[in-house]
């Protein structure tokens, strides 16, 4: 009777047998954490291609909900267009296909667009390099509503163009784009687009995506932009609290963290900041502050019990103490080679466990352990070719991009 009451249970919830979806940048919870039984034993045939399709340049991420797989490019015969392209998570049918015009000019690494798709309750949210917001019907890629928010909300393009993928709060559609005089972040009405509030001041914006948290039973909202870390309230009006963070180039990229209390920011030439979120206050201080030997660059760091893991521009992966900066240990760059800019997507398959999924810069999977004591590496598998795109993970699969292709694997479950 307990194995029949078992397998119902499992019939009737299949995201407790593998992975949930992956609707939007950083997984379902938005914070780089997926659930799934994933063997660390590799399968001698190695993992199996379920499928590819074709696609154009781009560093916009892969996103997939409810059977279908989402991402962005910009095709190399009209490079006056970005396109939004959706596909069947079965079988790799391209399902349709969303473009409008736009024009790169100058723009540093300009080989395509950048945010990840945001899949909220059938729409798709996007964001283009150069500032169109978008909303589409996620089953037929039917325009919802279209704006040029770099021109409509004065808002001055990065110098690698605007990356921050859209965040769904309640019924508004929140961006991270740097509007002027006011706008760090602004926050549109999901049915037609239209500017609901501005919260934030900062010269320009960032490239990461806000970070929604409560904190002292208040939601806020942290906002890492050229100049400083921000504390913003939802709704608009003045920031609860900001700390200085000059850094260089305004390259803000990899997504604020926050745990224990504390919100964690990761930068490239200027370092690590601890931020700490002062109870009872509404204000906030700098815990810690470390600029040699902590500098991520794109990857957006993992956390568990009381330890970070982060992608370290000189060290390679690197763990320390989130509430010291206490460094633990340094892979040396087994997990991904060295170089000017090193990369690779970090995302917890079982935090319960410490194990986690990676994509390299090079195109390897790498499933590993994380924990405080050493790297400890499972098996990886070349899955695609060079690579600065986020993976999704959904069921049993795991879909990835280059600029050529767009490619299911399926991974091995432990109790197969």
């Amino acid at each position: 009777m307990k194995l029949k009451v078992g397998l119902i249970l499992l019939q009737l919830c299949p995201s407790f047998v593998f992975g949930e979806d992956w609707p939007t940048w950083r997984g379902a919870k938005g914070d780089g954490s997926w659930q799934a039984t994933v063997s660390r034993v590799l399968p001698d045939q190695g993992l199996i291609m379920k499928w590819k399709a074709n696609l154009e340049p781009g560093y916009s991420g892969v996103t997939v909900s409810k059977g279908k797989v989402y991402t962005m490019d910009r095709p190399s015969g009209d490079r006056e267009r970005e396109r939004v392209l959706c596909f069947d998570a079965e079988t790799g049918e391209r399902i349709w296909g969303f473009s409008f015009p736009v024009r790169y000019g100058s723009l540093e690494y300009g080989k395509g667009p950048r945010a990840s798709l945001c899949l909220v309750d059938g729409f798709a949210y996007g964001l283009g390099a150069m500032g169109h917001a978008f909303c589409l019907e996620a089953k037929t890629g039917e325009v919802v509503w279209l704006r040029n928010l770099a021109e409509e909300e004065n808002c001055k393009p990065p110098i690698w163009g605007f990356a921050a993928t859209p965040l769904s709060l309640d019924d508004e559609i929140l961006y991270h784009v740097g509007a002027q005089p006011l706008g760090a972040v602004v926050a549109l009405r999901k049915r037609d687009g239209e500017t609901t509030w501005k919260v934030g001041k900062d010269g320009m914006a960032g490239y990461a995506s806000p970070l929604l948290l409560k904190a002292d039973g208040q939601t806020q909202l942290v906002c890492w932009g050229p100049n400083k870390v921000m504390g913003l309230p939802v709704g608009g009006g003045r920031e609860l609290w900001s700390v200085p963070y000059e850094v260089k180039y305004g390259v803000s990229i990899a997504q604020p963290l926050y745990r224990e209390g504390i919100v964690l920011v990761c930068g490239y030439w200027n370092g690590s900041r601890a931020i700490r979120l002062k109870p009872g206050t509404g204000d906030a201080d700098l815990l810690w502050s470390e600029e040699d030997r902590l500098r991520g660059l794109m990857s957006q760091p993992l956390y568990r019990e009381g330890v970070c893991y982060l992608l370290d521009r000189t060290h390679g992966l690197t763990a320390f103490e989130l509430k010291t900066g206490k460094i633990l240990w340094r892979d040396r760059h087994q997990l991904t080679e060295a170089g000017r800019n090193p990369h690779c997507s970090l995302v917890w398959s079982d935090l319960k466990r410490g194990d986690a999924l990676a994509l390299n810069a090079e195109g390897e999977l790498v499933f590993l352990n994380l924990n405080p004591r050493q790297y400890q590496e499972y098996w990886r598998e070349q899955v695609v070719g060079k690579t600065w795109a986020h993976p999704a993970f959904s069921k049993k699969s795991t879909y990835v991009r280059d600029d050529r292709q767009l490619i299911r694997w399926e991974l091995p479950d432990e109790r197969d």
